[in-house]
């Protein structure tokens, strides 16, 4: 009788784990796209930087990435368990608001080409001065 129950207790922990396994691998594919938001825009931030201010601003994307992770993923997981059924709501408004900010990116492209043609030029002459401080120049930009 001893074999017999260390049998079924083994039994018993092989499927909790088995649960735990199928329970993460969904977990991990519901949150893997809040998780990899932000791979491509590390690569757009760091093009046309200088070596030297490549690590700063990949640091700066990495620790508001860090932020937003910390806030959104336990956020998304309370909400899927206590409340699933706001789950499709709040990803239509979400998938809205993108909407909202490509048709905002797209109109502001269009309508004010000459200051983008400025604020290139002010660019072209603060990188070809050496005088004049990069970094300063990207906070008075904000």
């Amino acid at each position: 009788m001893a074999g017999s129950s260390l049998f079924a207790l083994l039994d018993d922990i092989a499927t909790v784990l088995d649960d735990v396994a199928l329970m993460s691998k969904i977990a991990a594919k519901k949150t893997a796209g809040v998780l990899g938001d932000d791979l491509a825009l590390n690569a757009q931030q760091v093009s046309g930087v200088k070596a030297d201010r490549e690590l700063p601003v990949v640091w700066l994307v990495a620790k508001g990435s860090f932020l937003n992770k910390l806030i959104l993923v336990p956020l998304a997981l309370i909400i899927s368990a206590l409340a699933p059924q706001f789950i499709s709501p709040l990803l239509i408004i979400g998938g809205l608001y993108l909407c909202f900010e490509g048709v905002e990116k797209v109109w502001h492209s269009v309508a004010h080409q000459s200051e983008k043609t400025e604020y290139k030029e002010a660019l072209r002459k603060v990188l070809y001065n050496k005088e004049i401080d990069l970094l300063e120049f990207e906070r008075a930009k904000n």
